[in-house]
């Protein structure tokens, strides 16, 4: 690696969030973030930590990745020397049963990553299309692909595989569990801050816009609630979680709606969006007095509960639960409407310290361990990056 800075690309439906991190004594230390954000017409581009704060709109239309990039690095170079940059780490969504770990990026991982674009094609384009961006913006500059499916490669058979053909499977048709960045930088956290706790069972719910659970063994995945795509598991803001296949069968079939349209439906206008009708934030659904909103957070609720303890018969029992990202690290109601649901399992709440989003919120009583860690997936990729680019590890494809 030839210079001492290193930058992160996390691409997700609606926005690019960039990293960029220190390297020169050996580790990735982050000096700034920002975020492109594709939700505005034109899109807008924020640094909102780092040397200088502040918001711009871009001139590219959002479909222009390349352009967004070229503009966004004009803007950094701005108030940082990119000529400093040696390396950049790229999240991509879907590694299949080809990518076990990180990877430096060259023309096969390309062609091997736009293969893998059937079993995610909604988010593995954009993956590529930030490859591709940067690869034509700074040629020689290494590039490397951290995985989100790469952390549940561990799972047993029995996990991964549907009740469907053998030849099927063969093919590719299993669970594949995603957010594994997240769960990864969890595991670790967790071993340094409850380290009696992280050695033991523990399911981990990491809420944002998207929304899984995973259940850990000593740091290690052994079950997740997201199955062969990101829709599976449990309801998000705007997707469906998991869902009787006689259901797709009856709106194809006797209801007549094309592949598209049911695509749209599953991805966009179901979860705490669809059933309340209001919001898929869930902090309007919170603030409103609507019953429509409040059947959509308890429905959310009752399935991540019932999630925790599918996960915990995977483990044979639990001793601890971790709440992350947006949702989870930020919402105490929806914390406290999940617990209130698992006494059985031995969770006892501690109300102050839930509402105050305390590191620690379960009672000290508790058979089980409650946990709030905020999760950092640019951390992992700067850290995946950096041990790629200087020899220490990484993967390549099979």
């Amino acid at each position: 690696m030839t210079g001492d800075l290193l930058v992160t690309f996390n691409a997700g439906s609606s926005t690019i969030k960039i990293g960029l991190f220190e390297t020169g004594d050996g580790k990735a230390r982050r000096i700034a973030r920002g975020v492109i954000d594709l939700r505005h017409e034109p899109p807008v581009f924020r640094l909102d930590e780092g040397p200088q704060r502040f918001e711009t709109a871009l001139s590219a239309p959002a479909e222009d990745v390349r352009g967004l990039l070229g503009e966004t690095f004009g803007l950094v170079g701005e108030h940082v020397d990119l000529d400093r940059v040696g390396a950049a780490g790229i999240r991509v969504v879907h590694g299949g049963g080809v990518f076990t770990g990180p990877v430096l990026i060259d023309d096969e991982v390309v062609g091997k990553l736009d293969e893998l674009t059937l079993l995610a094609p909604l988010h593995q384009p954009q993956s590529l299309r930030i490859i591709r961006g940067l690869r034509h913006l700074r040629p020689d500059l290494p590039l490397c692909a951290s995985f989100d499916t790469a952390f549940h490669q561990s799972q047993a058979d029995v996990v991964r595989r549907f009740a469907l053909p053998r030849a099927l499977h063969d093919e590719g048709i299993r669970r594949y569990g995603f957010h594994g960045l997240s769960y990864k930088f969890i595991a670790g956290e967790l071993a340094r801050r409850a380290p009696q706790t992280a050695a033991g069972k523990v399911v981990v719910a990491h809420l944002g816009s998207g929304a899984s659970l995973c259940a850990l063994e000593s740091g290690v995945s052994r079950d997740t609630s997201m199955g062969f795509s990101t829709l599976d598991g449990i309801p998000m803001a705007t997707r469906c979680g998991a869902l009787d296949p006689g259901v797709l069968l009856h709106l194809m079939g006797q209801k007549g709606l094309p592949l598209g349209a049911v695509e749209d439906l599953l991805y966009h206008r179901s979860g705490l969006l669809g059933v309340s009708g209001i919001s898929a934030d869930s902090r309007v659904l919170l603030e409103s007095d609507d019953e429509r909103a409040r059947e959509a957070i308890e429905l959310f609720c009752f399935r991540i509960a019932g999630e925790i303890g599918r996960l915990a018969v995977t483990l044979g029992g639990i001793d601890g639960i971790v709440f992350t990202a947006g949702v989870g690290e930020n919402q105490p109601r929806i914390r406290a409407g999940v617990c209130a649901r698992l006494g059985w399992l031995g969770v006892a709440l501690d109300a102050q310290a839930n509402a105050a989003n305390a590191p620690r919120i379960s009672t000290g009583d508790s058979r089980v361990a409650v946990l709030v860690i905020p999760t950092d997936e640019e951390q992992v990729i700067a850290d995946e990056t950096l041990m790629v680019v200087t020899g220490t590890g990484g993967d390549s494809p099979s």
